[in-house]
């Protein structure tokens, strides 16, 4: 009996070490957010890295005064310290999610001329964990650039370059899309007005009139600004109404995507407003934007 009785030792040992192991092999580690990426923790390929930026900062208080003064002229014309302390805050854009998108609209008129600035922060999330964050927003920011009629320099640095590729054939829950109603007034909407990239509608009217930035100024990418970006240039002309130009900046950093846009209506249809002028404003601002991010 004795034999016996040191016979079954071994055998509840390997048993308790079995109900052990079963055990600790299903506890998770409890940390995850919701930007973690689906996959099996058992597999040999680990998900790909989530984007460097998990926030967004609070997009009205990103532009400081001065530069507000010199884009939206209207802002110093006022007498009253209490609206043009109003002007400054700006109105914050109605998003569906805070966290991966958020906007900040200035509205201004002037004694010559109406003014609108948009600022547009995206956070772009994969949700295929073949796929990088960085990935899916140079995705997302490669459709941005085509439907400003441009296209990436050859020897653009793109994030995740192959693992975009491998999905771009493939539709369906990679990201969370940008929605229309989230872009504020500044966006552009609807089909193409005849006449191309450069031409807008307005009031129901598309014009014919030659629209094109003078050279050097025509939409192009940009260097030296995030990690690619663009520049578009578009002035809007029609017989009901006077010109009106928009200048769009768009740049990404990492797995974000920041957009400008920048309005000027004249009050006057003789008026034309200037392009190098806006373009500076809107690049100096997006430099600062950008400047943030490094930070």
């Amino acid at each position: 009996m004795q034999l016996k009785a040191k016979a079954c030792v071994p055998g509840v040992a390997a048993l308790l070490a079995v109900v052990l192991t079963g055990c600790s092999g299903g506890s998770g580690s409890g940390d995850g957010s919701d930007d973690s990426k689906p996959g099996d923790s058992g597999s040999a390929n680990a998900p790909a890295q989530p984007g460097k930026y998990r926030t967004l900062p609070e997009p009205c208080g990103e532009v400081d005064e001065d530069t507000l003064d010199s884009m939206l002229p209207g802002i110093p014309e006022m007498t009253d310290p209490e609206q043009r302390e109003k002007a400054y805050e700006g109105t914050p854009t109605v998003t569906y999610d805070t966290d991966r998108r958020v906007g900040c609209n200035w509205k201004i008129e002037s004694t010559g001329a109406s003014h609108h600035l948009l600022i547009d922060f995206e956070r772009v999330v994969s949700y295929d964990g073949s796929v990088s964050d960085d990935a899916r927003a140079a995705e997302v920011y490669a459709t941005k650039l085509r439907e400003a009629g441009l296209s990436r320099p050859s020897d653009a640095p793109t994030a995740g370059t192959e693992s975009a590729k491998s999905t771009e054939s493939t539709k369906g829950g990679a990201s969370e899309s940008p929605d229309k109603d989230d872009k504020g007034e500044g966006e552009k909407a609807g089909a193409e007005p005849q006449g191309g990239k450069n031409a807008r509608f307005l009031d129901g009217t598309a014009t014919s009139e030659p629209a094109t930035p003078p050279p050097g100024l025509e939409p192009r990418t940009l260097s030296d600004l995030g990690d690619e970006a663009f520049l578009d240039d578009v002035l809007t002309t029609a017989t009901s109404a006077s010109r009106h130009r928009t200048v769009t900046v768009v740049f990404r950093t990492s797995n974000v995507i920041v957009t400008i846009e920048y309005d000027e209506q004249p009050g006057r249809r003789t008026d034309v407003p200037d392009s190098k002028e806006m373009q500076d404003k809107a690049q100096d601002l997006a430099d600062s934007l950008a400047g943030e991010f490094d930070e």
